[in-house]
């Protein structure tokens, strides 16, 4: 059966234990906080701040590559740091002069835009623009709730932005899996559940694999009246298994288990790796695009020796990055990550083992699907 075996997980608690030890030793006696930590001895501790938000990863993994706009980005996305640093208002009001300096010399971001979207991408610019001039008024007032409300605006059209510099899928999938359905691009996905309703976006620009079968699944309206089997508290929480003796998805027209390899793009790789855990393959440190350090990560399930053997169930990773340290983890480079949960956190948060989906939709990104080659 597709798993996080027990033996993974006793050493996720073990590890987040220590975490929190770690965290609290290095607060009491230093007056900081750490980025992030892993018991392992071979494992450094990784250097600044751990993304922990789902929309920021997703942001940063998108393939393009315009400095400018990655600044703009990461100064909106500090004032989130700042507000939880006590409130630094004067730092959140570098973030914003920092801002406004790049959006005030639009060419270098338009130059990584196609020509025909550019219109757009000068509209939203402009739009931009005003925002971070508000903003700086916002935090005169020092309005905090006004200031993360707008500053969440911004920032979706900064994603918009960088959304629209992606000119062409930025690699080929290995031909021995075009009998898998691929998702070349990114898609939405939107939940129901008897406990309320849940928002994902699965990227197919860092696991298209995976990310395909999942889209396919929901498409088929597999997931549609399947229970969560399994619920850790502040680990994960698993559904995908279909009633009967089968523990995955058996394609109808083939009347097989259809296997959806380990896949995971490593930060530096133009490609993802197929088939072997990072660890196993001698890379330690390397860090996936996709992280587990985020509350909602999502991630394939499967046998704890078959690394090839995921199919149809998945989990949310409910990891709790405000309480422990988000970083490398022993779950990273070992399981498939293709998206995050983006709206729905308390709805997750209160899902355990026998609660249901009532049904789940693609409700964008529906073209990006490309379906097997039939032989």
């Amino acid at each position: 059966m597709p798993y996080l075996s027990n033996a993974m997980f006793n050493l996720l608690k073990s590890w987040l234990k220590k975490s929190l030890i770690a965290v609290l030793l290095v607060t009491i006696s230093l007056g900081i906080s750490t980025a992030g930590w892993t018991p392992m001895s071979r494992a450094a501790l990784p250097a600044g701040n751990a993304i922990t938000d789902g929309n920021a990863l997703l942001r940063y993994a998108l393939p393009i590559d315009n400095k400018p706009v990655r600044d703009l980005q990461a100064s909106l996305e500090d004032i989130a740091a700042q507000l939880r640093a006590n409130r630094r208002w004067g730092a959140i009001s570098k973030d914003l002069s920092k801002a406004s300096r790049i959006l005030n010399n639009p060419d270098k971001i338009l130059a990584s835009v196609p020509q025909e979207r550019q219109p757009q991408a000068e509209a939203w610019i402009a739009e931009l623009k005003s925002g971070v001039t508000s903003l700086d008024e916002v935090v005169k007032t020092k309005d905090k709730e006004k200031l993360r409300s707008e500053r969440a605006k911004l920032l979706n059209l900064v994603t918009l932005l960088e959304e629209s510099m992606v000119k062409k899928y930025p690699f080929e999938v290995p031909a021995e899996y075009s009998n898998l359905p691929q998702l070349k691009g990114r898609a939405t996905v939107e939940m129901k559940t008897n406990k309320g309703n849940l928002t994902m976006i699965v990227d197919g620009y860092s696991a298209p694999v995976t990310a395909g079968n999942f889209v396919d699944l929901v498409q088929r309206g597999f997931y549609n009246g399947l229970e969560f089997t399994r619920s850790e508290e502040s680990y994960v929480l698993q559904t995908g298994d279909p009633a009967g003796k089968e523990v995955g998805f058996i394609d109808p027209k083939t009347k097989k288990y259809r296997a959806i390899p380990l896949e995971i793009l490593a930060e530096g790789d133009k490609e993802p790796t197929y088939g072997i855990t990072l660890e196993e393959a001698g890379r330690y440190t390397d860090m996936p695009v996709l992280p587990f350090s985020a509350f909602g990560a999502l991630a394939m399930a499967r046998p704890e020796n078959e690394v090839n053997g995921g199919s149809s169930q998945f989990f949310f990773f409910l990891f709790e990055p405000e309480l422990t340290p988000a970083g490398r983890n022993l779950l990273d480079g070992r399981y498939s990550v293709f998206g995050y949960l983006t709206e729905g956190k308390e709805v997750l948060d209160q899902l355990k083992a026998g609660d249901k989906i009532e049904s789940a939709k693609v409700t964008q990104g529906i073209e990006n699907l490309v379906e097997p080659k039939t032989a």
